[in-house]
């Protein structure tokens, strides 16, 4: 199971530099990485391992796994304010059987203008930390227009175990009839993980396993969610399972009254990488870009690429990234002119933002920054692009404020 978890700013390595074999790896030149917030633990968040949401130029949410008046994790908002950025706590997470605890994944903005999100543990007492729930955090009125006017939260479903359990990393999505789908990491028929259905009906939520993994050559934990293409088919990985036990990348589609489950890739566990965290975006082509945390010719992890001809999906290596303790954990963000953007954990070191670019007939890995500790650790959720091309993001630990994880801007 992967999980995050707080470990003294001493027990943080010393950057080192690491290249992948047979790609070349470059530093990029004349970016400018800024930390915008320095989480300061407890009441003051800690450890926000998911990326960051866009409501705008300059306005942006968050989820922070720990801290709050519970330290069960925190949902912020970063918002640009004249020469700075202010951050204002909106809701803290209580734990136990009524509420949930640890948010790991991002949030996303409904339609009403509401943000949706799960938590990682809290809620049914059928699973020892709690099976996890999904949320709504409501907005104030209008009128009142004060930085200290409540959200008010809802938890929309409590998970039971034997329906899903532990939904981590992966962030919810809307279809145009405003039902939402997930993933859980693991629980559901057979433990190993679901993907789920959410449908509003009268005031309340109803939910709907669309697949309960089995493990196996069928896949196993879901860390990461799903996306969806025009056709309404989901798109997503599984950390372990498949034929080589390495990890995968599947569809749901859409059948009659139920869902078809596909395995559309089946990671070796070697040259192609091993383990499949993060989940996976399409380009305008239909082509899938992810990555996974280990194997590959450095052992660092892979950035791939999946395209479909003559009746199957096909394999491609984009970069082979440096040797880490855990590569990208989360899904790549992939830009207009097809470079993708990855995030790096871990050792040696604490961690790289890259680009795998085209160029020429192959690709090329360029580290757009290393962190130090101070200026941030161990960053894990996917970065997101402002309308100017400046990069955002999160790490879960590091910073100068007791190792709580930082907020950072990079500008071109």
């Amino acid at each position: 199971m992967v999980r995050t978890r707080k470990i003294s700013g001493a027990a943080i390595r010393q950057i080192a530099t690491c290249f992948a074999l047979c790609f070349t790896a470059v530093m990029a030149q004349a970016q400018t990485y800024s930390v915008l917030h320095d989480f300061s633990g407890y009441a003051g968040g800690s450890e926000p391992v998911a990326g960051l949401t866009m409501a705008g130029p300059g306005n942006f949410y968050g989820t922070t796994a720990y801290g709050g008046s519970q330290d069960a994790g925190t949902v912020f908002n970063l918002r640009h304010a004249g020469s700075g950025w202010i951050v204002t706590f909106l809701y803290a997470f209580q734990g136990g059987y009524s509420d949930g605890a640890e948010p790991d994944a991002p949030v996303t903005i409904g339609p009403d203008g509401s943000l949706y999100g799960t938590t990682y543990e809290g809620g049914s007492a059928r699973c020892a930390p709690g099976c996890g729930t999904v949320y709504k955090l409501t907005p104030p009125p209008s009128f009142c227009r004060s930085a200290s006017c409540p959200w008010t939260e809802t938890v929309l479903y409590f998970f039971q175990d034997t329906d899903g359990a532990g939904p981590a990393g992966g962030k919810l999505i809307f279809d145009q009839a405003g039902n939402l789908y997930g993933t859980t990491y693991y629980g559901g028929t057979n433990g190993w993980g679901t993907v789920f259905e959410l449908t509003p009906s009268s005031g309340s939520w109803t939910e709907t396993v669309l697949h309960s993994f089995s493990g196996d050559e069928d896949g196993f934990f879901p860390w990461s969610g799903v996306i969806s293409d025009s056709a309404s088919n989901l798109y997503g990985t599984t950390e372990s399972g498949g034929a080589n036990s390495a990890g995968t990348v599947y569809e749901l589609s859409p059948s009659g009254s139920g869902w078809t489950k596909s395995t559309l890739f089946s990671f070796d566990g070697q040259s192609q990488g091993n383990g499949a965290v993060g989940g996976v975006v399409m380009d305008a082509q239909g082509n899938l870009y992810g990555a996974t945390t280990s194997g590959g010719p450095a052992n660092g992890g892979t950035a791939y690429q999946l395209s479909f001809s003559h009746g199957q999906w096909n394999y491609t290596l984009l970069a082979a990234l440096p040797q880490a303790d855990r590569g990208p954990l989360d899904t790549p963000t992939l830009d207009a002119a097809g470079n993708v953007y990855l995030t790096s954990e871990g050792a040696p070191g604490n961690g790289t933002v890259l680009e795998v670019s085209p160029s020429g007939e192959g690709w090329q890995l360029t580290v757009l920054h290393a962190f130090d500790g101070s200026d941030g650790s161990w960053p894990t959720g996917s970065v997101i692009f402002d309308a100017n091309g400046n990069m955002y993001g999160t790490t879960s630990l590091g910073g100068t404020n007791g190792n709580n994880g930082v907020v950072w801007e990079i500008t071109p």
